[in-house]
């Protein structure tokens, strides 16, 4: 399992003091005001910030940290990733899964017959859409709803799926 996450990434640099643009990757935007820890991982090193601001402008998070006062100080990290760890991610609820702990997962139908392996989440407005790599069907796609998705075991590693008609 995974033990960092990826809320967003530095896109550019906001003002001259310090300030940066993030594009979020998380689905809850709010986090940021939320949390203060966060990891900016450079390729080479992960430095450990604290959050000092939030602002919210369109689909970008604003963030200023503590001892980065200007804009020298913090232009060589775009494009760089934000993560938390696992112990500072939101909370899941009943039957919610983190993503990066999803991929991987061994897929088998409803009566136990191996299907094949997840290997990408699409988030869409309704629902997610599971992206099923199997050897006798190529990629399939599987909405992520309860009439599909049985069970979800992380843990085991599987997930077990109903195949609607027309899925495959």
């Amino acid at each position: 399992m995974e033990e960092m996450f990826k809320v967003g990434v530095i896109t550019s640099t906001h003002g001259v003091r310090g300030e940066v643009k993030v594009f979020p990757t998380t689905d809850d935007p709010a986090r940021f005001k939320k949390s203060q820890k966060l990891i900016l991982d450079t390729g080479r090193e992960r430095l450990f910030l604290t959050i000092q601001n939030v602002k919210f402008f369109k689909q970008f998070v604003i963030l200023k940290f503590e001892g980065i006062d200007n804009i020298n100080d913090i232009e060589k990290y775009k494009k760089c990733p934000l993560l938390v760890t696992r112990e500072d991610a939101v909370p899941l609820g009943e039957d919610e899964y983190f993503i990066a702990d999803m991929i991987g997962l061994s897929v088998e139908t409803e009566d136990g017959e191996s299907f094949g392996i997840l290997k990408d989440v699409l988030e869409t407005g309704a629902n997610d859409v599971y992206v099923i790599g199997s050897e006798r069907h190529g990629e399939v796609l599987i909405p992520a709803i309860r009439e599909c998705v049985l069970e979800v075991d992380i843990k085991a590693g599987r997930m077990k799926i109903h195949l609607m008609d027309g899925l495959i």
